[in-house]
């Protein structure tokens, strides 16, 4: 029989790895030119469907407090739901899930750069230390570690794309911390998920508008189907079941498993290649991470 303890390792092991293998069906969705924002729409869909029973009795309870909320409400939707995860889909059809991951891992150090710029958090030296060289490594993985990317300004823009979802992730997270709404997170969830259909709808529209429809067959049922139960609602449901046993603090650390999750599986499966590119900006990010974790000498 597990411990507590042993049960939220797993729990937080299957979190990462449904997560991780989020990027690499995303990938996968653009060989079979599955539309990012169509897929979007379906995954946060279905999602806010199966949450609905657990949820909408709370929801309809607290609607008074959820409306005087729901400025943050949106922008927590928009940020998380509209942008991350379409941006994420839309990039992985121009860049490797090697490079976006790896800018990803930055999130935790972009974190605290949004904390300090909205006054949430204060900030040390090792933090902005942090900062800096997770961003230095962002920027060898964008230009390749070649210096006539950065003058030509020649971009890759699946590239340039995840730093925009990187970006949207943070603030999204900084929010989270700058104010505590007082919900039940799967209700919070199911409220930030309405906010981000909200003004995913039209983005779907457009994509539609523009040709771009994807086909009901077995690679999309399986794709979505994917995204809906593993990062969509399993790891989220694993997550909050593992910081409830070990606490937030000794679970964030889990998170650094994706990009090695990620990583190996698109090597297996895409025969991607880890580059000397991939190995510097790895390890400016991994000293960012490192700086940004400890605390002021006093």
């Amino acid at each position: 029989m597990f411990s507590k303890d042993k049960q939220a390792y797993l729990f937080l092991i299957l979190t990462t790895f449904f997560w991780a293998g989020n990027f690499i069906v995303g990938k996968a969705a653009s060989f079979f030119d599955i539309p990012p924002f169509t897929l979007n729409f379906y995954r946060w869909t279905f999602a806010w469907l199966i949450l609905s029973p657990f949820t909408i009795k709370e929801i309809i309870e607290k609607k008074k407090y959820i409306i005087e909320n729901i400025n943050l409400i949106l922008i927590l939707g928009i940020t998380s739901i509209t942008i991350f995860n379409s941006i994420v889909y839309y990039s992985l059809n121009f860049t490797q899930v090697i490079s976006g991951v790896l800018m990803i891992s930055t999130i935790p150090v972009m974190i605290i750069l949004f904390c300090w710029l909205l006054k949430i958090e204060k900030t040390n030296i090792y933090q902005i230390l942090g900062v800096i060289f997770s961003l230095s490594g962002v920027v060898v993985i964008i230009t390749k570690a070649n210096l006539s990317i950065l003058l030509n300004l020649n971009f890759n823009k699946g590239d340039l794309w995840m730093v925009v979802a990187m970006f949207s992730w943070a603030l999204y997270s900084a929010l989270l911390r700058k104010k505590k709404l007082k919900i039940s997170q799967l209700s919070l969830l199911q409220t930030i998920i309405s906010a981000g259909l909200v003004f995913l709808l039209p983005a779907y529209m457009i994509e539609l508008s523009l040709g771009y429809k994807a086909n009901i067959n077995l690679p999309f049922i399986l794709t979505l189907s994917y995204v809906v139960l593993f990062p969509g609602l399993a790891s989220f449901i694993l997550w909050i079941k593992g910081i409830s046993i070990i606490g937030s603090n000794r679970s964030g650390i889990f998170l650094h498993l994706i990009p090695i999750f990620s990583t190996m599986m698109a090597i297996i499966i895409f025969k991607e290649k880890f580059m000397i590119y991939h190995l510097i900006g790895a390890l400016l990010i991994i000293t960012g991470i490192i700086l940004s974790s400890r605390r002021k000498l006093k």
